[in-house]
C-alpha cells in the first residue's frame, strides 16, 4: 500500500464518489490573516480537529456563509461579495476571537474543489493585516492549535510529513513566498485580479495531481497529457507547483 497520505485520501474520495455522487457546493470564506516578523511575513494557521472538515489539516481562519451574513441587492438578488466579507469577518472572530475590518479585507482568490471531494466549499480568500490589539484564542474544540508560520516554514514541514495542507493553502502559502513585508503582500494583492480555481485530480505515478484551466490535462483530468502545465503534483517527498506553456 503506498506510503502518500495525499494518494490515499484522493482515491477513497473517487471510489466514494461512484456511490454518492457529486456534492452541492458550500458557499464559504477564509482570512488570510499576516503580520511583520523580522525575517519574513508571517500567517495565521489553526489545526482543525480531526472529526471536523478538512480534519487534521492546518488552515487559515474561516468556515462556511450562514444565513445571518447574506447581504441581498436592490433587486432582491443575492450579493456574494458583501456576503463573503461578512462570513470572513464572522467565522474569524469565532475561530480565533480576531476582528478584522471588513474594509481592510483584500479578496484575492475563490476556490472550487473536485467534484470528488466529500464536502465541497466554495471559497472567498480574503487576505488582511494582524492588529497587535488582538489576542488570539482557539475554542479547543474545532480548532485545537494555532501558530504564525513563515510561508516557506508550513511548505517545509509539509514536505517533511510534519503537517498536512489541503492544495487551497498550499497555493496560498506559495504565493505569498515572495513577500518580505505584509505591506507589500497586501498591495500587490490589491492591484491584481482575484485568481479563480476550480480545481480536477488526477492520478500519475508521482501522485494525485491537482490541475487547473489552463492545464492540458484539465479538461478530461488525466495528467499524462503533454502540453501547457498548471498543477500541483502531491508526491510523497513534497509537493512541485508548475505552470508554463510550451
Amino acid at each position: 500500500m503506498t506510503n502518500n497520505r495525499d494518494e490515499r485520501r484522493y482515491r477513497k474520495w473517487e471510489s466514494d464518489h461512484e456511490k454518492r455522487g457529486t456534492s452541492e457546493l458550500i458557499p464559504a470564506a477564509t482570512v488570510v490573516i499576516m503580520r511583520d516578523s523580522e525575517s519574513a511575513i508571517e500567517l495565521l494557521m489553526l489545526r482543525k480537529n480531526s472529526k471536523v472538515a478538512f480534519g487534521g489539516m492546518w488552515v487559515f481562519p474561516g468556515g462556511k456563509i450562514d444565513e445571518i451574513d447574506k447581504v441581498f441587492d436592490s433587486t432582491g438578488n443575492l450579493d456574494e461579495l458583501p456576503t463573503a466579507v461578512n462570513a470572513a469577518v464572522r467565522e474569524t472572530f469565532e475561530e480565533s476571537s480576531i476582528s478584522v475590518a471588513q474594509e481592510n479585507l483584500v479578496w484575492f482568490s475563490h476556490w472550487v474543489p473536485p467534484p470528488i471531494t466529500p464536502k465541497r466549499f466554495s471559497t472567498y480568500f480574503f487576505a488582511t493585516d494582524f492588529s497587535d490589539d488582538d489576542q488570539v484564542v482557539i475554542d479547543d474544540s474545532e480548532i485545537i492549535e494555532h501558530k504564525w508560520f513563515r510561508p516557506g516554514e508550513a511548505i517545509a514541514l509539509r514536505d517533511k510529513g510534519k503537517i498536512e495542507l489541503a492544495p487551497p493553502t498550499w497555493m496560498t502559502l506559495n504565493l505569498l513566498c515572495l513577500f518580505t513585508s505584509v505591506e507589500s503582500a497586501l498591495s500587490e494583492l490589491k492591484n491584481r485580479e482575484p485568481l479563480f480555481y476550480e480545481t480536477r485530480i488526477g492520478q500519475s505515478e508521482k501522485g494525485p495531481v491537482a490541475m487547473w484551466f489552463g492545464d492540458a490535462g484539465y479538461e478530461n483530468g488525466n495528467p499524462e497529457i503533454a502540453g501547457d502545465r498548471h498543477r500541483l503534483t502531491m508526491s510523497e517527498n513534497g509537493y512541485h507547483f508548475e505552470q508554463s506553456t510550451t
